[in-house]
């Protein structure tokens, strides 16, 4: 400010208020998504950094990384377990059923191998 005691008028105009409606949200293609995704699940990948190059928040990367991991944690879930296996071992024959196997359908097999 001059020492003489005048001012300087500064004109400051706003380009959109704290807390004023941005506008309609974009919309990003679901194959965007799932690249954006797959590069944000590689190995020693800066989430933030590719989120940038993409020209997205990294905040958005994040959910999009989140939700993609919760899907796959519940498709996960719904599978069934992988059934635990018996080994049965006759002679050089190895004999492999799961615990839902009938039993006249094992002894049928075992029957088999030992006639064999």
């Amino acid at each position: 400010m001059p020492a003489y005691g005048s001012f300087q008028l500064i004109e400051a105009v706003v380009e959109r208020l704290d807390g004023a409606p941005v506008g309609e949200p974009r919309r990003w293609s679901d194959e965007f998504k799932a690249q954006a995704v797959s590069g944000a699940m590689a190995p020693d990948i800066n989430v933030s950094a590719l989120a940038r190059r993409l020209g997205i928040s990294p905040g958005q990367l994040f959910g999009w990384r989140r939700a993609f991991l919760k899907t796959q944690d519940e498709s996960t879930s719904a599978l069934p377990s992988p059934q635990a296996l018996m080994e049965i071992v006759i002679g050089d024959a190895i004999i492999r059923v799961g615990q839902d196997i009938a039993e006249a359908d094992l002894r049928g097999i075992i029957r088999a191998v030992r006639t064999a």
